[in-house]
């Protein structure tokens, strides 16, 4: 996932979104054309891929790539496919892949409110990330219909999940954005705040304005910000301490510019959870005393509880606009799979049941090593091999067709929507996508429609160039996949 603003987080903000299902994923791909143009052979993609891969300003960079027919499992190019690369990204497809196999396209993630005695009331949280303002004021009716109109204690209890909320091999500069956003039980708008930020008058400094109000009251902003004449040229950066929730505003933007909307990763998941629950209590007329942060009761009395969408429907998020905390949630959601260990996280627990799951399916457990679901750490390190072994496994999967809705179309949807216009690729490349520094990743299926179907991964690490560079190069590749005929 490149490092900007979730599609997810800005959603938030404009109130929209837009779902793929199985059913319009099929779509996209039937209606599709091909237009006429360039074919070639497979016997010639060797010399036409290797003429993109090898031109003199990728001469230090490491290309990984593998090309599989998947009606007669030949393999049609291949290039250090069975050797270890950062993956970015791709990681998605392995972590996606096995909640898929193992909790099933109907699983939902339930967060319940239990009664902890009289006057106290105990938020359950079991990760879901897709958990937003709407769900508290469920829960808050679900309240108020039982007549509770006094809370004397609310305890937020985010003990589902063991260990830490963050990657600890994450990078630094990472943990503050949005896309870094700490994981816990209790997920509340993604573990991020949304903002604006406008031009006011010239000379005065930029306005901020948040998206929930009651974030307002967690930030210290210190804003070194200017509004400049029109017209002219700007710069904004915004950052967040490590060590508190301080937000640092800076730069300049012309008094005509039109609002900046950014976003930041919370700074205590637990606390921010709970104070946008009590004011969602009060505002339904439920009058909270106290507030605290607790673990160990027995959920004896559920009193009210929402559920996530099914399990179908979190992939797309996760995979289309690869969202780094849905995918590190639903590793974690796995864990149920496995039994508990002593001094084992969470998440440790998830990947255990991956790996179980992916050798089950056929991929080979030593063609990868994960460490988190995100793809954010640098310590991933996943093979070409392991990623169309996944992809072909999961094309023979009866839940295929889930798992093919989760990717986004080129030209169409998601991290791919600006990929591949206007060429024969649109609509029948269905890839997942991956960026970091150094890093640029896409593998996933073509359904060409005047050849077998193919599964691919091309990985690229340790390039100076600009990413789109890299990107555009992986594009063209993909192209003359697109462009193969029977010889």
């Amino acid at each position: 996932m490149s490092k900007k603003i979730t599609i997810g987080l800005l959603l938030l903000f404009l109130s929209s979104q837009i779902a793929i299902t199985p059913q319009t994923a099929k779509a996209q791909i039937q209606t599709s054309t091909t237009p006429t143009g360039k074919t070639i052979c497979s016997t010639q993609l060797q010399s036409e891929v290797e003429t993109i891969t090898n031109r003199p300003e990728f001469s230090r960079v490491r290309w990984g790539i593998i090309v599989k027919n998947m009606a007669d499992q030949q393999t049609l190019y291949q290039r250090d496919g069975e050797k270890y690369f950062t993956p970015a990204s791709n990681t998605k497809l392995l972590i996606t892949a096995a909640a898929l196999q193992e909790l099933g396209g109907n699983f939902r993630i339930r967060t319940s409110v239990y009664e902890d005695g009289e006057g106290v009331l105990r938020v359950f949280g079991r990760g879901d990330p897709s958990l937003k303002i709407p769900q508290l004021q469920k829960l808050a009716q679900q309240l108020r219909q039982q007549g509770i109109t006094q809370v004397n204690q609310l305890i937020a209890d985010d003990s589902y999940f063991q260990g830490d909320i963050v990657n600890p091999s994450w990078e630094w500069e990472d943990l503050a954005a949005d896309y870094g956003a700490p994981v816990s039980s209790l997920i509340l708008n993604q573990n991020a705040s949304v903002f604006q930020v406008s031009p006011q008058t010239v000379g005065k400094p930029l306005q901020l304005k948040w998206n929930e109000p009651a974030d307002a009251f967690v930030w210290r902003v210190e804003n070194n910000s200017v509004t400049t004449q029109k017209n002219e040229s700007g710069f904004l950066r915004v950052s967040r301490s490590l060590h508190g929730p301080v937000l640092h505003i800076q730069g300049q933007m012309a008094v005509n510019s039109t609002p900046n909307i950014r976003a930041i990763a919370v700074f205590n998941p637990v606390e921010h959870f709970l104070r946008h629950f009590r004011q969602t209590l009060v505002k339904e007329g439920i009058f909270v005393q106290d507030i605290s942060h607790s673990t160990g009761s027995q959920n004896q009395k559920e009193l009210a509880a929402v559920e996530s969408p099914p399990l179908s429907e979190l992939l797309i998020e996760t995979n289309v606009n690869s969202n780094n905390l849905y995918a590190e949630a639903l590793l974690r959601s796995l864990a149920i799979k496995q039994p508990g260990e002593n001094n084992q996280t969470t998440a440790d627990a998830g990947l255990t049941v991956v790996k179980n799951s992916l050798t089950q399916l056929g991929v080979d457990p030593s063609s990868y090593i994960l460490v988190d679901a995100s793809g954010l750490s640098r310590k991933n390190l996943i093979s070409p091999q392991a990623l169309v072994q996944t992809l072909q496994a999961m094309d023979k999967s009866p839940l295929a067709g889930i798992f093919r809705a989760s990717l986004p179309v080129a030209g169409v949807s998601g991290t791919l929507r600006n990929r591949l216009r206007d060429t024969p690729a649109v609509g029948i490349v269905q890839a997942k996508t991956g960026t970091m520094t150094g890093v640029v990743s896409l593998s996933g299926y073509v359904n060409s429609p005047n050849y077998q179907p193919l599964a691919f991964s091309i990985i690229v690490n340790h390039y100076e160039q600009p990413a789109r560079v890299v990107r555009q190069s992986i594009d063209e590749i993909v192209l003359l996949l697109t462009q193969l005929q029977p010889c």
